[in-house]
């Protein structure tokens, strides 16, 4: 998880680098466009085997929630401060833990509904609405999360039904003709320094969700969580270093209460799976 961090640390970098000399729509294309070509030979063999009935729909559905969801988060990256961006996406998991329970109706338990609260409470510190000036880009990150939360609970049906190599392949491949349009729309001339740093987000977004899966195969959830705190002090770190943005305290509290209600969330989840489950049988000798 400390690499996963690392790594999506440094796309956000390179993101915040570029800046609004890009709309954000085109850069997001490319960064996806490079994606496609990384993910090609596992989209072809995806393509040849089928999909299973009803897949088409739902990666469809989570293709153009996930392009809205990186567009947002393209437009916000180049407006607010890359500590902000980091602590408001952290309410990823929680569009998550709501959507469950309206969606496919997982109960919500007194204790996850407290921590759900905690999280929001956390955003609100973040934001801070009435202290001061709420600007476009935080609007736009909040739509951000709220997006990749659903964009994730589709992936989770989907993983029930399709591999899992077959769903991040047609994620890039529904997101990059999602994209297309709109960013033709806006396209403006790049030069070739852009085009290889937006291949350079390509290579570290991948390598992010790479470590983070090997992650969770390593690890229990709740041991992995809390460490993705590091991910706000390293961009923290990036945006004072880099950028010359002030160094929050607020924001730093807020990510760490989202962080902590996710941790507890995950953590909680984790105990009513352990007494859920049946032992295994033991071998006869």
């Amino acid at each position: 998880m400390l690499a996963t961090g690392l790594n999506f640390v440094a796309v956000t970098g390179i993101v915040r680098y570029l800046g609004t000399d890009l709309p954000a729509a085109q850069g997001a294309f490319i960064r996806f466009a490079f994606g496609l070509v990384f993910l090609a030979p596992t989209l072809a063999l995806t393509l040849k085997r089928g999909l299973a009935p009803g897949a088409l729909r739902l990666f469809v559905a989570r293709g153009a929630l996930h392009t809205a969801a990186v567009v947002l988060w393209f437009y916000a990256m180049a407006r607010i401060p890359v500590a902000e961006v980091t602590a408001i996406g952290y309410l990823n998991p929680i569009v998550v833990t709501i959507g469950a329970a309206f969606l496919f109706g997982e109960r919500l338990a007194a204790r996850r509904i407290i921590a759900i609260a905690v999280a929001i409470a956390g955003a609100l510190i973040v934001l801070r609405p009435g202290l001061r000036e709420i600007v476009p880009g935080h609007w736009s990150q909040l739509g951000a999360a709220t997006c990749f939360g659903l964009s994730y609970l589709i992936a989770k049906r989907l993983s029930e039904i399709a591999p899992a190599g077959a769903v991040v392949a047609m994620m890039a491949l529904t997101v990059t003709v999602g994209l297309a349009p709109l960013a033709l729309w806006v396209w403006v001339p790049v030069g070739l320094v852009q085009v290889a740093w937006l291949g350079l987000v390509a290579v570290f977004a991948t390598a992010g969700h790479y470590c983070m899966t090997r992650a969770f195969a390593a690890a229990p959830l709740t041991v992995t969580q809390p460490v993705t705190f590091l991910q706000l002090v390293w961009a923290t770190a990036l945006g004072a270093l880099m950028f010359g943005e002030a160094v929050d305290p607020m924001v730093m509290l807020g990510g760490a209460l989202i962080i902590g209600a996710i941790s507890y969330i995950t953590w909680r989840e984790a105990q009513i799976k352990r007494r859920t489950t049946p032992s295994a049988a033991v071998p006869e000798a």
